[in-house]
């Protein structure tokens, strides 16, 4: 989508005027210092006594002011005026991040400047990687919890091709929690909100010895779910999880410190519903009188009205209708007796950070170790028919990643400080295990059927009859016309179907996927001060990635080799459609017994060279300019899907290659130019970039599986081969396979604090993050999967064009009795944009204005406070994707997980 009109400027309205409505007097208080943590978003060291925005974003500490990259920083206290607790919070506070969840709490997916991957396929790592305390998380769904007490968050747009810890494509979120202080301190607070929200937050700190200090720090948060499962009578998208993280700082002499960390977090928690898409969510989700979901109808009836053939038979399933009439944004939702979503996910590790200075230079050692372990149970196809479970338990869509991650870096400056140079090495093993149970439900064989049946003659569909037909198979098998509907090949079809009405509670037993990645890298990262005034910024890294990777499967659906054995011979006659249709349905995402007990491993190896060149000049002391080339890179990997070894009809358990699970790496081609002004009262930065991407990695849902693609572009005109349902057409010459996708636009932000105890931010980012006009699926110039024929020319999902934030911070005194207030609101406005990866048009979310805001008063010294808080103030309804509903999306349904509501409270703070 390219759309910009009045919507965006409504939008932009409504952050001004949330900035316009702030009380007058608070412009006429006397100036003061701005203090660090007063500053928001800003690339602005407002310096004063001292006080500076420092950040590590080239791996060493610098003024922020100072730094040639386009980066944010976000401190402790606007962190915690925001309401942040998971990354997906910083939403609210940076207009180039966009940080979603789909249908397991592991899902998440971060996205910057429009660039990112989706989460629901663990083989496929993070184009925004996410750093806690320089330890990696492997994959960014990781940080889906609770935080605890931060210190700042960085993040980093662009690629991250150069410096220690993971590659990453699109950029990085450096999280950095609050440190151990040698003072001794002490606070709690207790929040209770709507939803009946508990939280319980702790911590001490305390110094141990003159040498020693330590602290430990917990949170305790629970929460009534957003959804009410009316069948079942239990509610879904709760919360209830906790963080317990201690840390130890020792610093035995000047020079040397060594910082311990370790921390432990569970959930317990039932997730991720969703509801059906009306129109009033997506205006033109409407059924076509070809019931093709590639097309944009102008009229027709809404998708979940019985005038769409697939309503009436989900309705004879059991399907209660007012699933089908409610809101998209209602919250009562409907499901299969019995299915529950619950789910278990751990999280621990200890990492320790050495720094150590030997006169000139500097020694940093990084060393981590981590375990993740998710499951989530779910009525996969959000239905009340039984269409497709996964059982909760241990083997519910499962990942388990143990991770060990060491970072050494050298950094020190020679010829009179002329450069500043930085060398190092990186190393990580990960071990990712992921157990899947998806099983086809009791009413999938007779749906299915009716899917064929409708493609018959939807007047044949009987959906109380097991093979959907009962009585009507006398239209078919010749007793009604003397003459059979498939001449000879009839009793063969209606025995297809008569199978397929079998397929009842089959399907995986235990599939086990299994890979260890092991990938080293070195590099350098050097800053030559040609001049006072101006900078030469060169850096280089050489990445080297294997993946060892393995699978064994179990199945019991015994009744996909029987439609197979039967029907084949029929591939090769004019009834090839139907006769694979037959088995497609009864060998749907090769669920097949063929499988069962069947093994198979595979690896790869890659390296490759990313670095970065920046040129960067301050004509004066509050002004930067620069421009940049950084070449970044993600690595290749295995699609963990069993669907990917083979479409149905052409699956061979004899000839199984899991060279067909592979896809390649992502790089980035990335042009930034920028300027940054930094003055003690307001400062600004704004960049404009370009970003080329090449076998762009993307992971699409079909309705039916997942895909996972490389997406590159074609110097040659394909003539719409791209753009047809035929999957041979549409090839390129290798010689002229280009990028498949463009990241460009402007990004500015701002911060002013014109007199003491008021700060005021704002933050616009312009992207046109879009695929190039002629796609091709690989770098050989294969032809694109034709369940992507709507991404040529057109934006990638989730990359809003406009994207907007703002926010205000007053704390003025109350007079002289030691009493502080508290205004802060801040507000973020997202322009149009598609949710789907495959940017079907029923999955078009508009645009909307998020506003946030917290009042209150604090006691003396901060010693007490109390706080009336509300995200989400104006309760604006929106999606966070939108999605093919399983099975039934074909026949142009979909469904949405929804964000979160309005959420509202009451904190109370103590501290000493």
């Amino acid at each position: 989508m390219k759309k910009f009109g009045l919507r965006h400027h409504c939008a932009f309205g409504a952050i001004a005027g949330a900035l316009a409505c702030m009380p007058a007097a608070a412009l006429a208080q006397d100036v003061a210092t701005t203090s660090t943590d007063d500053a928001d978003l800003v690339d602005n060291a407002d310096v004063e006594d001292g006080n500076v925005i420092i950040v590590t974003a080239q791996g060493r500490q610098q003024v922020l002011s100072d730094v040639p990259v386009a980066v944010s920083a976000v401190s402790a206290e606007t962190l915690e005026r925001s309401g942040v607790a998971d990354i997906r919070d910083l939403n609210q506070v940076a207009p180039s991040l966009l940080v979603s969840s789909t249908g397991n709490e592991a899902n998440g997916s971060a996205r910057i400047r429009g660039i990112g991957t989706v989460g629901d396929n663990p083989g496929l790592e993070s184009s925004v990687a996410v750093f806690v305390d320089g330890v990696y998380r492997s994959r960014s769904g990781n940080v889906l919890s609770e935080l605890g007490p931060l210190d700042r968050v960085e993040i980093l747009r662009g690629p991250q091709g150069t410096l220690g810890g993971r590659n990453s494509s699109a950029g990085l979120i450096n999280i950095y929690t609050a440190p151990p202080e040698f003072t001794f301190s002490g606070y709690g607070a207790f929040t209770y909100g709507n939803y009946d929200a508990i939280k319980v937050e702790a911590g001490i700190n305390a110094p141990l010895s003159d040498t020693i200090a330590a602290r430990i720090d917990g949170v305790y948060f629970e929460r009534d779910g957003f959804y009410n499962d009316v069948v079942n009578d239990v509610r879904v998208n709760d919360r209830d999880r906790y963080l317990v993280r201690a840390q130890a700082l020792f610093e035995p002499r000047d020079g040397v410190t060594f910082r311990l960390v370790g921390d432990y977090s569970k959930k317990d928690e039932a997730c991720c519903a969703a509801t059906f898409v009306q129109p009033e969510f997506a205006p033109l989700a409407r059924v076509a009188p070809d019931l093709s979901p590639f097309t944009r109808p102008n009229g027709g009836p809404a998708l979940t009205s019985p005038a769409n053939p697939i309503i009436g038979v989900l309705l004879g399933l059991g399907q209660d209708p007012r699933a089908l009439t409610q809101s998209t944004f209602d919250r009562d939702i409907y499901v299969t007796p019995g299915r529950s979503y619950e789910g278990e996910t751990e999280d621990w590790g200890i990492s320790g950070e050495l720094n150590w200075e030997f006169g000139n230079v500097t020694l940093t050692s990084i060393t981590g170790y981590r375990e993740y372990s998710n499951f989530q149970g779910s009525d996969t196809d959000y239905t009340q028919a039984d269409l497709i479970y996964r059982a909760p338990g241990p083997n519910a869509g499962a990942r388990e990643f143990k991770t060990f991650t060491q970072e050494l870096r050298l950094n020190g400056t020679v010829f009179n400080d002329r450069l500043d140079w930085l060398v190092g090495a990186y190393y990580a093993n990960e071990k990712l295990e992921t157990r899947d149970n998806l099983r086809f439900g009791d009413d999938y064989g007779t749906f299915a059927n009716c899917r064929i049946a409708i493609a018959i003659n939807p007047a044949l569909v009987n959906p109380a009859a097991d093979n959907c037909l009962g009585a009507n198979v006398a239209a078919l098998d010749g007793t009604l016309t003397g003459t059979p509907a498939f001449g000879p090949a009839t009793p063969l079809i209606l025995a297809g179907i008569n199978n397929l009405a079998q397929v009842r509670d089959l399907g995986s037993t235990g599939d086990v996927y299994n890979q260890t990645s092991e990938n080293f890298a070195v590099f350098t990262h050097n800053i030559f001060h040609i001049t006072d005034r101006l900078d030469l910024t060169l850096g280089l890294r050489y990445t080297n990635e294997t993946k060892d990777f393995d699978a064994a499967f179990s199945n019991d659906n015994v009744i996909c080799p029987q439609n197979r054995a039967l029907l084949s011979g029929l591939l090769a006659t004019p009834l090839a459609g139907l006769a694979g249709g037959l088995i497609s349905l009864s060998c749907q995402g090769n669920s097949t017994s063929e499988l069962d007990g069947v093994t198979l491993s595979d690896t790869r190896d890659e390296d490759e060279l990313t670095g970065t060149a920046i040129l960067s000049y301050k004509p004066t002391d509050d002004l930067l300019v620069y421009g940049s080339y950084s070449k970044g890179y993600k690595a290749g990997g295995f699609n963990l899907d069993r669907s990917a070894l083979a479409v149905p009809v052409a699956f061979n358990v004899d000839t199984l290659d899991p060279a067909a699970l592979q896809f390649d790496a992502e790089t980035v081609d990335a042009y930034e130019i920028g300027l940054k002004y930094a003055a003690r009262k307001w400062g600004f930065s704004l960049a404009a970039f370009r970003q080329e991407f090449s076998n762009f990695q993307l992971n699409t849902f079909n309705g039916s599986v997942f895909l996972v693609q490389n997406v590159n572009g074609c110097d040659n005109d394909l003539g719409g081969g791209d753009r047809d349902g035929d999957a041979a057409t549409g090839a390129c010459a290798t010689d002229n396979v280009a990028p498949g996708v463009i990241a460009q636009g402007v990004e500015f932000e701002t911060s002013l604090s014109p007199i003491r105890d008021l700060t005021m931010t704002m933050g616009i980012t312009y992207s046109d993050t879009s695929y190039e006009d002629n796609l091709v699926g690989t770098d050989d110039g294969a032809p694109l999967d034709p369940a992507l024929r709507l991404l040529p020319g057109d934006n990638l999902s989730n990359a809003p064009e406009v994207t907007a934030t703002a926010s205000l911070s007053w704390t003025p005194p109350i007079g002289n009795s030691g009493l502080s207030g508290l205004f802060f609101i801040n507000a973020r406005t997202t322009g149009d944009y598609n949710t789907g990866s495959d940017l079907l048009y029923g999955k078009e979310q508009d645009s909307y204005t998020l506003v946030n805001g917290r009042i209150g008063i604090t006691g003396p010294d901060r010693a007490w406070g109390v706080e009336v808080w509300a995200n989400n103030l104006f309760d604006v309804d929106y999606t966070q994707v939108a999605f093919n509903t399983p099975f039934v999306a074909p026949q142009q349904t979909y469904s949405a997980f929804l964000a979160e509501p309005r959420t509202y409270g009451i904190t109370v703070r103590a501290g000493f």
